[in-house]
């Protein structure tokens, strides 16, 4: 079977960005989309250009530098948000105009007061007026997963006859199950006349933290495109995080599935955001989290400094960690002990090693984590009444 590719979509400087206190300013966003370019992303969403000055600055500079992937710009389905981001995207070599409106039940009645037919209407001359401008326009049916199929299926063939390349099926509030999620894309695939001719997008949100889970259902259901940002910063709880996508599909081949990220990038793309954004990546994080693949207990150590894929499925390179941690704690075991003991020039005999694992249970016992100088001074003490070779 052949492999398929599906489009990375990175939305980092869009919906990453309205995190709260994430602002980041045009220097900062041009210097993470040239990585972004670089890392393989295939679609940068750059900004929301009629939101402010500066998002239109920074749109139009980020469409001036960037070498490779498709430049997007976010509207409503609003004329002037039209004509703003045409205007700004006017030096991006692939242009995309990303423009929409809500579907759902709870967006046309409480937020646009209005009814079905008019959000079609709507909805059909937005992309007709983005046509204008560009070839590639991408069409988002906000609130997607809370909105009905039917509905859902005759605003996508609307939007593919009016000129759509992209139907942006997003899970606005994070409310989907994967296998509903998953079950929605399909019905789109079988129900759309026209579907063939367009890519399907995944744009879902963590509040239940399935963001991931969902944008990956959604690819295997037939989805070529999904939309995520490093670190899966973004509103509320978030978005689908990039690294996980793409080392998902690394992961499990059979899914004949691929992106065209260079993952070993991932850590220091993770580590700029972070950085730029001021915005810490908890420590469990998945990929990229420091912890990701640091070992603490005795029975993992163990196991790990045997063979690492006794516990780890990745290869630390493959997302650019140069090696696996063994964390000493109260928890580790001998193996553990010797390990670390031997990197900073300790080679202990079983004998001597007996006699520093008790002291060094004194030790951890006190402190949280026990680092190189403390294996130095644990060996000090235990030369009192046992005689060790330093190498």
């Amino acid at each position: 079977m052949n492999r398929e590719k599906v489009q990375i979509f990175d939305t980092t400087l869009r919906d990453g960005e309205q995190v709260p206190g994430c602002k980041l300013d045009t220097n900062q966003k041009l210097l993470i989309a040239n990585r972004l370019d670089e890392m393989g992303v295939d679609i940068i969403e750059a900004g929301f250009p009629v939101s402010s000055p500066g998002d239109f600055l920074s749109v139009t500079e980020i469409s001036r530098i960037v070498k490779n992937a498709t430049v997007c710009g976010l509207t409503r389905a609003v004329k002037n948000d039209i004509d703003v981001a045409a205007q700004a995207l006017r030096y991006a070599k692939k242009p995309r105009i990303h423009t929409g409106i809500g579907t759902s039940e709870s967006h046309i009645v409480h937020k646009l007061n209005t009814t079905r037919e008019d959000v079609i209407t709507r909805a059909k001359y937005a992309i007709s007026h983005a046509k204008s401008y560009v070839e590639d326009v991408e069409f988002y049916a906000e609130d997607a997963g809370r909105t009905d199929n039917e509905f859902l299926a005759r605003v996508c063939e609307e939007a593919i006859k009016s000129g759509a390349t992209v139907l942006n099926i997003p899970d606005t509030t994070g409310y989907c199950l994967p296998e509903e999620y998953g079950a929605k894309i399909k019905y789109l695939r079988e129900n759309v006349k026209g579907i063939e001719n367009v890519v399907l997008s995944c744009h879902c949100h963590n509040d239940l933290g399935m963001a991931t889970a969902n944008s990956i259902s959604g690819a295997i259901n037939g989805a070529r495109q999904i939309e995520c940002t490093i670190n899966g910063i973004g509103e509320r709880a978030g978005n689908t995080a990039l690294e996980e996508v793409v080392m998902i599909f690394k992961q499990h081949p059979y899914l004949n599935l691929y992106t065209d990220i260079d993952s070993k990038q991932l850590n220091e793309m993770s580590r700029l955001v972070s950085e730029s954004m001021g915005m810490i990546v908890q420590p469990n994080k998945a990929i990229v989290g420091a912890n990701a693949f640091a070992h603490s207990s005795g029975i993992h150590q163990d196991g790990v400094i045997k063979n690492r894929a006794t516990y780890e499925i990745m290869d630390p390179l493959d997302v650019g960690v140069n090696e696996s941690s063994i964390v000493l704690t109260a928890r580790s075991g001998r193996a553990a002990l010797a390990y670390r003991a031997k990197k900073v020039g300790y080679e202990l005999s079983k004998v001597q090693l007996d006699a520093v694992y008790v002291e060094f249970l004194k030790f951890a016992d006190i402190k949280k984590e026990v680092l190189d100088d403390d294996i130095h001074q644990i060996i000090e003490v235990c030369k009192v009444y046992s005689e060790l070779i330093r190498n």
